[in-house]
């Protein structure tokens, strides 16, 4: 297995993490705040190491789950955590056979110099998951690296943050749970690409996201208020996902009209961060009457938004 790490000569030392921090939710970012405050008393670098794609699409693809964060989704969260290095490893059939030994000793020392380790409380890896909080303390006390477990955080309900308990809550549309583990909205990422244009006939121009991954978990279909993270700054919105029955289209869209924004945005990247869904997808006999719906969801979102603060992560044009 190679040595080269990516990481420059001078650094000899670091602490590590490990982890598919799906979501990068409190509990990921309590990890990494951890590490990076460790590092800096040890004056060491702070280095996360995450896989793409998730472990279980190659070791159990029928056990794999839809993912919070996709593609960039996820670097662009760690990319404000403050840490040092952020390696992303491909996850192949080769990674996956390592033993925790091996995993411990080619990787994490030889490659990537890691003198101190610290690792959620429910964390495996190496073959079969047998790289457990107890296997690398042993392994650490042998090899001579320190070993920190950390404990699980809980939201303001008491329930312990994990992307499993996200994934339940997204899937069932309670956004604002959601949002408590993440610690900020829920959110879909996306290229603006042209649509059929019929916003713009209605007088509530819309702009189209480019379908997502398959792998993305969605919050059910509906109209939501959001705010859209965008290269010219964050905008209120509405959203429509889902299909469009009064046009007899069937398939999944996202669709965002931005409140008090003019021109077009096609090919810009934008992030759509959903906020509170304001009813189920509906269709209508008429264009008015769609246009009647459209103008009391208006409000509704525009009222929604006045109890959502300008929060999170802002957008970035791309990712280092």
């Amino acid at each position: 297995m190679t040595t080269v790490s990516g990481l420059p000569p001078n650094v000899t030392k670091t602490a590590v993490t490990v982890g598919t921090f799906d979501g990068v939710h409190r509990g990921h970012l309590d990890v990494i705040s951890r590490l990076i405050t460790r590092a800096q008393a040890n004056g060491v670098r702070s280095v996360a190491i995450t896989f793409e794609p998730h472990p279980l699409e190659v070791v159990n693809p029928a056990a794999a789950p839809q993912l919070l964060t996709v593609g960039d989704e996820k670097m662009e969260v760690l990319a404000e955590s403050g840490l040092d290095y952020l390696v992303v490893l491909p996850f192949t059939p080769a990674l996956a056979a390592l033993s925790a030994e091996s995993f411990v000793d080619d990787v994490l020392r030889a490659r990537f110099r890691m003198c101190d380790l610290l690792i959620g409380h429910d964390h495996g890896f190496g073959r079969q998951r047998a790289g457990n909080p107890a296997t690398l303390k042993a392994l650490g006390a042998s090899r001579g690296f320190s070993v920190e477990v950390i404990e699980p955080v809980s939201d303001t309900s008491g329930r312990w943050v994990s992307s499993t308990a996200i994934r339940r809550a997204i899937a069932g549309g309670d956004l604002a749970s959601a949002e408590q583990m993440l610690g900020r909205p829920y959110s879909v990422g996306g290229t603006v690409v042209k649509g059929e244009q019929r916003g713009r006939a209605l007088g509530f121009p819309t702009i189209n996201l480019s379908p997502p991954p398959a792998r993305k978990l969605l919050p059910p279909d509906g109209v939501y208020a959001a705010r859209v993270q965008t290269p010219r700054g964050p905008f209120g919105a509405m959203v429509h996902l889902g299909p469009r029955p009064t046009f007899g289209e069937h398939a999944r869209s996202i669709e965002a009209y931005l409140f008090d924004t003019t021109g077009d945005f096609y090919d810009l990247r934008v992030r759509i961060d959903l906020l509170e869904r304001l009813r189920d997808v509906q269709k209508f006999d008429t264009p008015a009457a769609l246009v009647e719906q459209i103008r009391a969801d208006e409000v509704a979102a525009r009222a929604a938004l006045l109890t959502h603060p300008l929060s999170g992560i802002p957008l970035r044009a791309s990712v280092p």
